[in-house]
């Protein structure tokens, strides 16, 4: 580790985006966009931003940076207009520089504004091939191949462009595009990312998530259906389907991991299924024990759950600063010695002499989960059972998790004992994928489970190129 490496916070996937737009134009819409991005900033903490359009003119304002660090009084009032788009980016096609913030602007035949959650597996062939027509592009990521194809299309609306472009296109795509009059939510045959449909009084919005809705007050109706393209503008929503996939693949990994806790997915409650997720937990790999504890915050549920089906008592065994957030100031040789501690510390009084149920909802790389389970055994614990809500994560995702390459997974090539000996704890067990369908109330055939499986619900998936694919391609004029 140098001094220039990023402090691991978890063992968790890296976050992805999330998006929200809404027509409203009896409301201050900059500022209903601000509070809905807040509820979506576990979606992404990289850059964060906002486009407004107010008669012909569309203003985009972002930056590297939380949404509060952003965002201030003053730029929120300069953000005036009837109708608006937001987004919060963790980068999974692009580097994390500015020109990769969203959402992109682009003024070709139409003028429009695009945030975008998702990846696309065919996006360095689409590139090519608009690098060959002589469109320029302004950044390295896949949402802006997006945006081209969109804003340099020859129909006369951009729904219709969009009716031609949607087909075209292959692998993740929850999309919200803006036009001086309308918004247009758009998502992928599979239904690979989740999209929200809420109204709010009279008008409407779209979210990535119910909790982006809950925050401003508006009412969830449903999900954007996969495949489905929304138009929201002044004759209220006007809906068309445009592509029917041959199945539906849900990403499994949102009831796990990635969606808040109190938002809504395929009508569960995520917390619930979190929850029962831990009882189904317990009842798969039961362990005597003394005590339950949560890696918080991602484990809370999970613990919740394994304490109340087995009747071990759950307890506050890891303390979470709470003001640890992404930062710009490094901590410096002498503070990276405590590596972890700037995040967790460990509670003596819970855990010496004890034997721990340690509960997470997931390990990738194992770095941290190595750590913790030091930090444990120095605070005395007697004995430390790993438990994960999530089966072992072996396989990259290519449709929008930062999961890009099998090498960096502790689970790939290890068996469970194995990983266990790399871990340093006494036991481990996941919850079988057959559990995790159970606690969701679905089935595989409608979702996508190839970070645990392997087995990819697109064709064409193994052609998706690495997070700098399109740097690699690409010359972007300064």
């Amino acid at each position: 580790m140098t001094p220039n490496d990023p402090i691991v916070d978890r063992d968790g996937p890296r976050d992805e985006c999330g998006v929200f737009g809404i027509y409203a134009p009896e409301s201050d819409v900059a500022r209903l966009a601000y509070f809905a991005l807040y509820a979506l900033q576990h979606r992404g903490q990289e850059s964060a931003g906002i486009a407004t359009s107010e008669g012909p003119r569309i203003m985009v304002q972002r930056d590297v940076g939380l949404v509060q660090q952003v965002f201030d009084e003053a730029g929120l009032q300069a953000l005036a207009g009837e109708v608006a788009i937001g987004h919060v980016r963790y980068s999974t096609t692009g580097s994390s520089a500015w020109e990769n913030g969203q959402p992109i602007h682009r003024a070709d035949r139409h003028e429009l504004a695009l945030a975008h959650n998702g990846n696309l597996i065919n996006a360095v062939a689409l590139h090519t091939e608009l690098r060959e027509q002589g469109v320029t592009f302004r950044s390295t990521s896949d949402s802006e191949i997006i945006a081209a194809l969109l804003s340099t299309h020859p129909a006369d609306t951009v729904e219709d462009a969009l009716a031609d472009v949607m087909p075209r296109l292959e692998g993740a795509f929850s999309t919200v595009v803006m036009t001086n009059e309308s918004v247009i939510a758009f998502r992928d045959g599979a239904g690979l990312r989740p999209l929200s449909l809420g109204q709010v009084g009279e008008r409407y919005c779209v979210a990535s998530e119910t909790c982006a809705l809950d925050i401003i007050g508006a009412k969830f109706l449903r999900d954007v259906q996969p495949g489905e393209m929304i138009s929201i503008g002044a004759r209220g929503i006007e809906t068309r389907q445009i592509v029917n996939a041959p199945r539906r693949a849900f990403c499994v990994f949102e009831h796990i991991y990635f969606a808040r806790p109190d938002s809504l997915l395929e009508g569960n409650r995520t917390q619930v299924s979190r929850r029962k997720m831990g009882e189904i937990l317990w009842r798969q790999a039961p362990v005597d024990a003394d005590v339950v504890i949560a890696i918080p915050d991602s484990g809370n549920a999970a613990a919740a759950g394994y304490s109340k089906a087995s009747g071990i008592p759950k307890d506050d065994g890891l303390i979470k600063n709470r003001y640890v957030a992404r930062t710009f100031i490094q901590p410096g040789q002498e503070l990276r010695k405590q590596g972890l501690r700037l995040k967790f510390n460990p509670m003596p009084e819970v855990v010496a002499g004890k034997r721990i149920v340690v509960v997470d909802d997931s390990i990738v790389r194992g770095n941290t989960t190595r750590q913790i389970v030091s930090m444990l055994r120095h605070a005395g614990a007697a004995e430390i059972h790993m438990r994960i809500s999530a089966p072992p994560i072996r396989y990259p995702c290519h449709y929008g998790i930062d999961m890009s390459t099998s090498e960096e997974m502790v689970a790939h090539g290890r068996t469970v004992e194995e990983i266990r000996d790399e871990l340093g704890c006494d036991s481990l067990a996941y919850i079988s994928l057959e559990g995790v369908y159970e606690a969701i109330r679905a089935g595989r055939d409608t979702h996508c489970d190839a970070c645990f499986t392997g087995e990819y619900p697109l064709e064409h998936s193994d052609r998706a190129g690495g997070k700098f694919s399109i740097e690699e391609l690409a010359v972007i004029p300064t």
